[in-house]
């Protein structure tokens, strides 16, 4: 994060180097361009140096962390006396974190070691036999095989469960504590296959879903038993290694029949239909130019095989998945613009309030106009309306429909509006940048009848938003989801004309209390 200062410094350097990005970064380190450029330009909108967000300063010292470091290495290593002898820090991450910065490898490690092999579950069993069966104390029969004195207690809680030994006292014998148990080392040793086998269903149960992820690779969280029977026989093969096929196959659900008949048919190839199925498929979508989808290219395999020999629709799109047979669709049509570079100096924009924030708020009529043109494409032609809409309560007093957006179309919508104008109403008139609003005609208009013209800043739609909405309205009641066809363009623009007078007079909207907003201003007195 950057202070005020050394924002004011970037300006300063970024002015005196010629507005060189490269320079002022070589000469500063910083900022980069991005961040730089967003400083450059909110110093021209504001007139002033960003203000940089306040740096908070650390908790804790360099000093308190080193004398930290300091009595954990000269008082035993122990996190716990170090935070009680210095009252500091709250949490062991954070000392343990200090110790890894300022002594690196010097934290004590009391953990398991990751160095040390695994210990077979054959002599975990032989331990906690010896310890149940009561053949010596605990630390003899750890140090009889070689391991912690902590390990025959902890091997016995993983293998009979744990809640087993809760009760364990320091000093205390084993016989004492446990002379509820059987007295039969026959008893305990079938206690203890019940559990190595208990343990052996678990591990089976988890390399079965590491199988499922790296060898079938599919997500994680996925169910074996929802599997194919392909995949439950490769995997089921590729554990065969460790586990026998009995001990696999109930955990992916899948009967020996079954693996063995997914095994056979995976390697004796593809079956004799689905390979001529392929062959038709890749024909189909070659012949059509690769213009085909599934269902044309079914349909061409079906008409080309006949009766004995259609394929499914579901068939021919798994072999097109297969083979990476995409059909080609056409580019998407640019969206209609009117603009044509700066053919005249664009006005300010005035629906920016001193945040930014645009304001389409009006709280008298004729106080603030949108406008913009729009593109109606039928199969006859194409159609342009350009109302002019009354942000006071949506109403749109005038609009033109022309079948090209001339200069013709975009003065009449502001004459037509300027008839309800009273007296000392002149309206910001809010448009796009496009060719329309900066012809000399429609620039005419606006000074003669004291329209202040508003532009948006060039590329920015949201500055347009509240003209947008309006005709995405009137485009998702009038014109989607209709059939054109056989519509000549003087028709359509005379249902065009219809639907924006029946918006204007009869249509109901919520935030009118559900008036039309020509029935709202008559309520208001504010219309005849």
């Amino acid at each position: 994060m950057y202070s005020t200062e050394q924002r004011r410094l970037a300006i300063e350097t970024f002015i005196r180097f010629g507005h060189s990005y490269a320079d002022t970064i070589a000469e500063l380190g910083y900022p980069d361009r991005h961040t730089l450029n967003s400083w450059w330009r909110e110093y021209g909108e504001t007139g002033e140096v960003p203000v940089g967000k306040m740096i908070r300063e650390p908790r804790f010292s360099d000093d308190q962390k080193r004398e930290a470091v300091e009595h954990y290495l000269g008082h035993g290593k122990s996190l716990s006396r170090t935070m009680r002898a210095l009252g500091y820090p709250k949490g062991s991450d954070t000392l343990r974190g200090w110790i890894d910065e300022l002594a690196p490898g010097q934290r004590k490690y009391r953990g398991p070691n990751p160095k040390r092999d695994p210990v077979p579950v054959e002599k975990k069993v032989q331990v906690v036999a010896e310890l149940e069966a009561r053949t010596g104390p605990a630390a003899q029969i750890a140090e009889k095989h070689g391991v912690p004195r902590t390990a025959p207690y902890i091997w016995r809680r993983e293998i009979m469960g744990d809640n087993v030994g809760d009760t364990e006292k320091k000093g205390v014998p084993v016989s004492r504590e446990y002379d509820d148990l059987p007295d039969d080392i026959e008893v305990l040793q079938d206690m203890l296959r019940e559990a190595k086998m208990q343990l052996m269903r678990v591990q089976l149960e988890l390399e079965v879903r590491q199988a499922t992820l790296e060898i079938v690779k599919k997500d994680p969280g996925a169910e074996p038993g929802l599997l194919t029977n392909a995949e439950k026989a490769a995997m089921a093969t590729a554990l065969r290694p460790r586990w026998k096929l009995c001990e696999v196959l109930p955990v992916v659900g899948m009967a020996k029949s079954g693996c063995e008949y997914a095994r056979n048919a995976r390697a004796g190839g593809e079956a004799e239909g689905r390979a001529a199925a392929r062959k038709a498929v890749i024909e189909a979508f070659g012949a059509g130019g690769g213009t085909y989808g599934h269902r044309r290219v079914c349909a061409q395999v079906n008409a080309d095989a006949g009766d004995g020999a259609a394929i499914g629709e579901w068939t021919v799109r798994d072999i097109m998945r297969d083979e990476g047979l995409v059909a080609c669709a056409a580019r998407k049509k640019r969206r209609y613009s009117s603009y044509e570079g700066e053919i005249s100096e664009a006005p300010e924009n005035l629906l920016r309030d001193e945040r930014g924030r645009h304001r389409f708020h009006a709280d008298k009529p004729n106080e603030l106009w949108i406008t913009d043109v729009t593109e109606s494409r039928i199969p006859a032609g194409e159609a342009h309306p350009s109302p002019i809409v009354d942000c006071f309560d949506g109403m749109p007093p005038s609009w033109s429909i022309s079948t090209s957006p001339d200069a013709e179309m975009a003065n009449s919508s502001p004459l037509g509006a300027c008839r309800w104008l009273g007296e000392g109403d002149h309206p910001k008139i809010h448009s796009d940048r496009g060719r329309h609003c900066r012809w000399p005609g429609w620039i005419g208009t606006c000074d003669e009848n004291g329209l202040a013209r508003s532009m948006p800043g060039k590329g920015c739609s949201p500055d347009d938003a509240r003209c947008e909405g309006f005709f995405g309205r009137l485009k998702i009641e009038f014109f989607h989801g209709c059939d054109w066809a056989g519509v000549t363009i003087e028709e359509f623009t005379d249902m065009l004309d219809a639907h924006l007078r029946w918006y204007r007079d009869v249509r109901i909207k919520g935030d009118l209390d559900y008036r039309s907003p020509m029935q709202h201003r008559r309520d208001l007195g504010l219309a005849a």
